[in-house]
């Protein structure tokens, strides 16, 4: 697909045209630099959605005609998944679950760990990439270098520290807070010479690179791979978890119920196989589709040229903000070297909290980005360079139910629909509240929120009801 087609991309992005009413009145289309949280849908994935409604049924053992073409459909979408990440379909199953955070808990049960067992992770995970394995096993985290990057050195000495007892490895494909892509077949090659498995968290970098599992006999392949569709242009409830069906296979499910076994009497079960055993209740059929179809619109568009233009807006976006006084980039500043990184932009201006600089931005300039420790805590910690001390004060602070002044990190990433003007909108706004161009505005202690002084809240309902029309 040409540039020109990633332009027409734009039109096609749902709720594109909505417009964010502005603190000094009026209104402008809303700027959305919150990709790395959510993604929006495109009219492609929705009209599919649609079209797919009307056959709308259960999937497996319905003999009507409905549930026939929804179970085809579902499957289809499975084999759609499997396509993108070029899993094996002789060693690989495609389980359909509700996020990452999901499918990254569902393999810390079935994993065949040891009473022994130690993970490696690293220090720039998301929760989700760290929590659950610390349920199961005792986790260890390799250290990042001072630019947020991963050090790799330190990962490899931890992983010959361990050795013989690191069972899994678990790596973010990209960072959710700085944007860093990880080298993760080197990392993979890296784990299996010490005898571990390798799970990668992809639900940052899934929209942005190509995934590749690789063959089982290639030392750098990934053992488990791991991603959502709300992050992928699917928003509709649906995640995965792929990887070895001979690991994802214990005694028992992890979940229980209907769907999950062949025969049940009063006093003895028979489990079916992958994927189905790892599919409990009713499956999100509806959220596979949507996920066919928007792999089917990136596929559509082109690794190449996805890359290209988000390379573009960040190279854009970094330049611009070099030229605003106070502006601190956590992560890569630089412009010339993009290959490392996607177009997640981690930033804080001096003097003014995270939350504040995001609040203005949002009532002011109609710029929706996010703030906050992006559930990557220790990571932040690690950017901001927080003491001890200070983490401890912040931890009673909490505890106490007051969130104000809880320190964090104001992050801008882009999507493929995004373009340059998004990105001068935040530039634009960033110089201006440099320059104390905004209104005052008071933090609620309860949520660490800031909110314009002297103006009515927003009201939601005046927006959107639930009620049918």
């Amino acid at each position: 697909m040409p540039a020109s087609e990633i332009e027409k991309l734009r039109s096609e992005t749902v709720g594109i045209e909505v417009e964010s009413p502005l603190l000094g009145g009026g209104t402008r289309q809303f700027v959305n630099l919150d990709n790395a949280s959510s993604t929006p849908t495109f009219r492609p994935v929705m009209n599919k959605v649609d079209e797919f409604m009307r056959f709308y049924s259960n999937v497996a053992r319905g003999t009507g005609f409905k549930s026939q073409v929804a179970s085809w459909t579902f499957e289809e979408s499975r084999r759609a998944v499997a396509r993108f990440v070029k899993a094996d379909p002789t060693r690989d199953a495609v389980i359909f679950t509700r996020n990452t955070t999901e499918s990254m808990n569902r393999l810390a049960v079935l994993f065949p760990f040891k009473s022994d067992s130690v993970v490696l992770t690293t220090t720039m995970e998301h929760h989700s990439n760290d929590l659950p394995w610390r349920q199961r096993a005792q986790v260890v985290h390799a250290r990042v270098l001072a630019d947020g990057s991963l050090d790799i050195e330190d990962f490899t000495a931890k992983l010959n520290q361990y050795r013989g007892r690191v069972a899994l490895v678990a790596v973010t494909g990209a960072s959710n807070v700085t944007g860093w892509v990880n080298p993760v077949h080197e990392l993979a090659r890296l784990a299996h010479e010490a005898g571990a498995h390798i799970v990668i968290d992809a639900a940052q970098v899934a929209p942005h690179r190509p995934i590749d599992m690789r063959k089982p006999d290639d030392p750098e392949h990934l053992d488990f791979v791991a991603f959502s569709g709300h992050k992928t242009y699917a928003p509709y409830g649906i995640g995965v978890l792929i990887g070895s069906k001979d690991l994802l296979h214990p005694p028992v499910p992890s979940l229980v119920g209907g769907g999950v076994v062949d025969l049940v009497t009063l006093d003895s079960i028979v489990w079916r196989g992958l994927p189905s055993r790892e599919e409990a209740g009713t499956p999100g059929v509806v959220g596979a589709v949507a996920l066919a179809a928007a792999i089917a619109v990136i596929e559509s568009v082109g690794w190449d040229a996805i890359r290209r233009h988000e390379d573009a807006l960040t190279s854009h976006t970094l330049e611009r903000l070099s030229q605003i006084p106070g502006v601190t980039v956590y992560g890569s500043a630089s412009t010339t070297d993009l290959s490392r990184r996607l177009g997640v932009i981690a930033f804080n201006l001096e003097g003014r909290s995270d939350a504040l600089v995001a609040a203005i931005m949002a009532h002011e300039a109609g710029v929706g980005a996010r703030c906050g420790l992006f559930c990557a805590h220790p990571y932040v910690i690690t950017l901001l360079d927080l003491r001890q001390r200070e983490v401890e004060r912040i931890r009673d602070q909490i505890v106490l139910g007051n969130m104000a002044g809880v320190p964090g990190i104001v992050r801008a990433s882009f999507g493929m629909y995004n373009d340059r003007s998004d990105a001068d909108a935040l530039c634009d706004s960033l110089t201006a509240i440099s320059q104390g161009k905004h209104a005052a505005y008071q933090a609620d202690p309860r949520t660490g929120e800031y909110r314009p002084t002297g103006h009515e809240r927003l009201r939601p309902e005046d927006y959107f009801s639930l009620n049918p029309r």
